[in-house]
């Protein structure tokens, strides 16, 4: 079952390297102003956008296997249906690294049968909730 307490949410949020994927380039997107709230806060965030070399002055990456860096959260910007391809590459990494220990799908991003896939690889998963708003009400 997909997180949704509080101390789970917290969990999560205590977990410091986030690669976003879909992360834009665009201010004013959410996909934009979401990771940089998170940036301001001391989250080290990791763009993953194949259509840019740099978002919020970190290098851009094609794909989450393109990553040379470890990363615990994988926050996903983009629509539902393209989770699965998403948690695809995410166990890839997992498998290959072992580095990543949650995936986190933004408001208004579910995909069931992806999210208990990835929950049956041994990873955390959050679904439509945003991280931005769970950080400012659950971490002081």
């Amino acid at each position: 079952m997909p997180i949704t307490d509080d101390d789970g949410l917290r969990e999560l949020l205590d977990l410091q390297t986030i690669a976003v994927v879909g992360c834009s380039t665009t201010p004013g997107k959410a996909a934009h102003e979401i990771p940089a709230y998170l940036q301001r806060h001391g989250y080290d965030v990791i763009p993953v956008n194949p259509f840019a070399d740099e978002i919020l002055g970190e290098h851009a990456y094609d794909s989450l296997a393109d990553i040379e860096e470890d990363v615990d959260l994988v926050n996903v910007f983009r629509p539902s249906e393209e989770v699965p391809d998403i948690v695809d590459d995410v166990l890839a990494r997992h498998e290959d690294r072992g580095d990543v220990q949650a995936v986190w799908l933004q408001l208004g991003i579910e995909h069931d049968e992806a999210a208990a896939r990835a929950e049956e690889a041994g990873l955390r998963v959050v679904q439509d909730k945003c991280m931005k708003v769970e950080h400012g009400m659950l971490v002081r």
